[in-house]
């Protein structure tokens, strides 16, 4: 007996599947492309004008509106202009097929500062320097890629021993011998603290060894000032979060008052450069990077230039003064294993010993003030 479910053909269904290819196109026409908008920007007379308000011999102008606007002095921003021209393919001058020139190295260079500087879309400079968006997010990844391979090897770098030395002389006159700083970072950056690079090359018999004396006992690891998330290591010392007593509480007021420097700092450089503080526009984490990495080193440049005007300490101060230096910068042993390295940086009972004898010495170095707690 035939089965129910028999498919009997027929003509018809010929018929029927003919109709339904019928309706597919499988041969679309290609879409119409897009013609590409082009605006003739006067590109000329945006470098003129931009060379006769800032550049000129009689600018329009004057040097403390190039400072606000820009960021940095007038000589240094010229001398970054020029390393980029000569050693940047991107901002060389060009001629094109009909020989017009291209942008200038100049507007180049201020549509990227002030796109870090203020923060704002990578059409805010259009009007002014004279170019087009798609130009002026190319000009910023350039610019923060030339900075990198210009000048992060100078000012991203270790501590060299004479900037080990600088740092030390600093901390001893805040009550604060071996401390080279402060840490403050978020939860999750204490989670992987143990995967951190801030210890390798002292772990790693790379860094230099620094030896000072607190309170008349030596000591060999140099330290940070945190708050109380991080561990009781030698190299980490903490606020008191209940001081009881005189000694106690102005221990914790002048640690406090230290720790903030690393705070200001990263204020300064959100007010200079506003691309760090607001949100990024941008997907790329490599680019995003980039341009974190190239505002760091513009900020350490225009320290340094700052410094160099005379309105900062003499690196020189310490090395000559009369008083028996409490601390010495040499070269690491070859002789301690990488092992004994880490166990001295996690050891705790130096890290009770040390935070015990700045108590005293801070006591002894501020305590006559103690009226102002």
């Amino acid at each position: 007996m035939a089965s129910s479910s028999h498919y009997h053909y027929h003509k018809d269904d010929d018929d029927e599947l003919d109709d339904v290819f019928e309706e597919f196109d499988f041969n679309p026409k290609p879409k119409e492309r897009k013609t590409r908008v082009f605006i003739e920007r006067h590109r000329e007379e945006g470098h003129q004008k931009l060379w006769n308000d800032y550049f000129s011999e009689t600018p329009t102008y004057p040097h403390n509106v190039f400072q606000r606007r820009f960021r940095m002095n007038k000589a240094l921003f010229l001398r970054i202009v020029h390393r980029l021209s000569i050693e940047v393919e991107y901002f060389q001058p060009k001629v094109d097929a009909t020989g017009r020139s291209s942008l200038t190295p100049l507007q180049k260079c201020t549509a990227s500062i002030r796109q870090l500087a203020y923060g704002g879309g990578s059409d805010t400079v259009d009007e002014y320097v004279r170019i087009g968006e798609t130009t002026a997010r190319r000009c910023l990844h350039n610019f923060a890629a030339g900075i990198i391979n210009l000048f992060g090897d100078e000012y991203l770098r270790r501590p060299t021993p004479e900037d080990l030395q600088r740092l030390l002389y600093i901390g001893e006159q805040c009550g604060f011998p071996g401390m080279i700083g402060s840490i403050d970072c978020t939860m999750n950056d204490l989670n992987i603290l143990d995967r951190s690079p801030v210890f390798d090359d002292i772990i790693n018999g790379i860094a230099p060894q620094v030896n000072f004396y607190v309170n008349g006992n030596p000591y060999y690891l140099a330290y940070y000032l945190t708050d109380g998330i991080y561990p009781k290591w030698a190299t980490f010392i903490q606020s008191i979060r209940l001081p009881q007593g005189q000694k106690h509480s102005l221990f914790a007021q002048t640690q406090e008052a230290v720790r903030k420097d690393v705070e200001r700092a990263f204020g300064v450089l959100q007010a200079r450069l506003a691309v760090v503080r607001n949100s990024s526009n941008i997907w790329d984490k490599e680019k995003i990077g980039n341009i974190m990495r190239a505002c760091i080193i513009l900020h350490n440049m225009i320290v340094e230039d700052e410094r160099s005007s005379g309105t900062e300490d003499n690196v020189h101060e310490f090395e000559e003064r009369e008083e028996v230096a409490t601390f010495s910068v040499n070269m690491p042993s070859p002789i301690v294993s990488t092992i004994n390295r880490r166990t001295s940086v996690r050891n705790r009972q130096v890290h009770e010993h040390l935070k015990y004898d700045l108590i005293e010495n801070i006591w002894a170095k501020f305590g006559h003030l103690t009226h102002n707690i």
